[in-house]
């Protein structure tokens, strides 16, 4: 073996086993500050130079003169290691700055004490900080959305209870007046009788409205897809409601083109467009006009179906509540009034919200505007 290759070999052992004990010693610090093992890095390496040079040396039998450089090249390193290690800690400081900052960050996410790392030194320490933040703004998204909902729940519940109690009362009423024999004429006893199925139908309404929305939000809510023409289901939806119109004497209008369809579920978008007409022709002033409309959106492949009524508008600041679960934006009322057996159904401010669950689930969404005196609600569908 050559002299050269002696002292390779020599030099790599020496090293080697100076080098492998930063191993433990990094173990040992996991649990101490970022600066203890900034300075662990900085020695070790210089150490592992200073032990194969020595152990190189002692081999090689050096002279009594070689000896002494020998003692200088390791005085030389080991205040190399010093200032290494000095130099280390300083210039990594800026680093367990940040780190610290992140932590600090970590722990307030989601809280309005939350503030980031706005400078850091290294780039993973700076993806670090940008996802911090991001989920930071996501936390609080999502809070507020719950807030919302407890808010939206807690409204809809009010509503619900005060919708039950009209038709509750109203049976109860007619109910005691009919056992009592207060009526006792035959055409007033068949005008009770229309009243109390009246009212049991919109009670029914509310619970098959609450039912539909538990599946909606259940994730239970499954659809049968096919190819349908939009202008089949608004024809469908207006003879539903057309008797409840012609009560209040309002006109319903359908421009529909028959060569406009949509992949759906032909059931549940005929329920959320007669929610839309239902909740027309509630809004609209007597011996007004509701109109549907259909067209394609060629641009990007939708379908639209479109509902406007003449309600008088909405306040601006309402528009974006409109979907929300339980809002109304007014006083509750008794809807349709009278007895007249074409009463509208209830709806318990959750009408909007089927309606646009519905439409979400089939991949689409629904708006709404002001609109020439009124609102128009626009429901966008994938074209077939």
């Amino acid at each position: 073996m050559s002299a050269e290759l002696q002292v390779v070999m020599i030099a790599l052992g020496c090293s080697a086993v100076a080098a492998l004990t930063g191993v433990p010693l990094l173990r040992l610090l996991r649990r101490r500050p970022l600066w203890a093992t900034v300075a662990a890095l900085s020695v070790v390496p210089v150490v592992a130079v200073a032990v194969g040079v020595a152990g190189t040396a002692r081999a090689m039998f050096l002279s009594e003169h070689d000896q002494h450089d020998l003692r200088v090249v390791l005085i030389v390193l080991a205040v190399s290691a010093v200032v290494a290690t000095a130099a280390a800690v300083r210039l990594g400081r800026p680093v367990v700055t940040a780190t610290t900052m992140l932590t600090g960050a970590a722990a307030t996410l989601g809280e309005a004490g939350y503030h980031g790392a706005a400078r850091v030194p290294t780039a993973e320490l700076a993806t670090l900080a940008r996802t911090l933040d991001a989920t930071h703004v996501r936390l609080v998204a999502a809070r507020d959305r719950e807030r919302a909902l407890e808010a939206s729940r807690r409204e809809l519940v009010a509503w619900t209870s005060h919708d039950l109690r009209t038709p509750l009362a109203g049976i109860r009423a007619t109910a005691e007046a009919l056992r009592d024999g207060l009526v006792t004429d035959s055409e007033t006893i068949y005008r009770y009788h229309q009243l109390i199925l009246a009212d049991a139908e919109r009670l029914t309404g509310m619970v098959d409205d609450l039912f539909e929305l538990a599946r909606l939000q259940a994730g239970a809510f499954r659809l049968t897809l096919e190819k349908v023409c939009l202008a089949d289901l608004v024809s469908d939806a207006i003879a539903v409601v057309d008797p409840i119109a012609r009560a209040k004497g309002i006109t319903l209008t359908g421009t529909a083109d028959h060569a406009v369809f949509v992949i759906a579920d032909a059931t549940e978008v005929g329920r959320a467009l007669t929610n839309l007409l239902v909740n027309a022709v509630r809004h609209t002033p007597d011996d007004g006009t509701v109109e549907v409309t259909t067209e394609a959106d060629t641009v990007r492949d939708r379908a639209l179906l479109a509902v406007a009524d003449r309600c008088g508008g909405i306040p601006t600041d309402d528009l974006p509540r409109l979907f929300e679960l339980g809002f109304r934006g007014e006083v509750a009322r008794t809807p349709g009034g009278g007895d007249h057996p074409h009463q509208l159904r209830v709806r318990s401010g959750i009408g909007l919200a089927i309606v646009r669950g519905i439409v979400e689930a089939h991949g689409g969404d629904v708006t709404v505007h002001n609109h020439r005196g009124g609102c128009r609600f626009v429901v966008a569908l994938p074209a077939a």
